[in-house]
């Protein structure tokens, strides 16, 4: 059972995974979209807040430095 900050957590990513991946989708970078994807998939998978942030942080800046 998800605590809730997971929760919390998880609904933050999964709106900044949208965010990239409509931007992604819109400007045709993969990259982008790929990660707005993996955003909003991977709390699903992964439990506890930081390993969470972690990932989410990670995620956040690939497309920042594969521009």
């Amino acid at each position: 059972m998800p605590t809730p900050g997971e929760l919390f957590v998880g609904m933050i990513m999964g709106s900044i995974g949208l965010g990239y991946f409509v931007y992604g989708r819109k400007n045709g970078r993969f990259v982008a979209l790929a990660c707005g994807l993996l955003l909003m998939v991977f709390p699903y998978f992964v439990g506890g807040v930081w390993p969470q942030l972690g990932i989410g942080v990670v995620l956040m800046l690939v497309p920042w430095l594969f521009r």
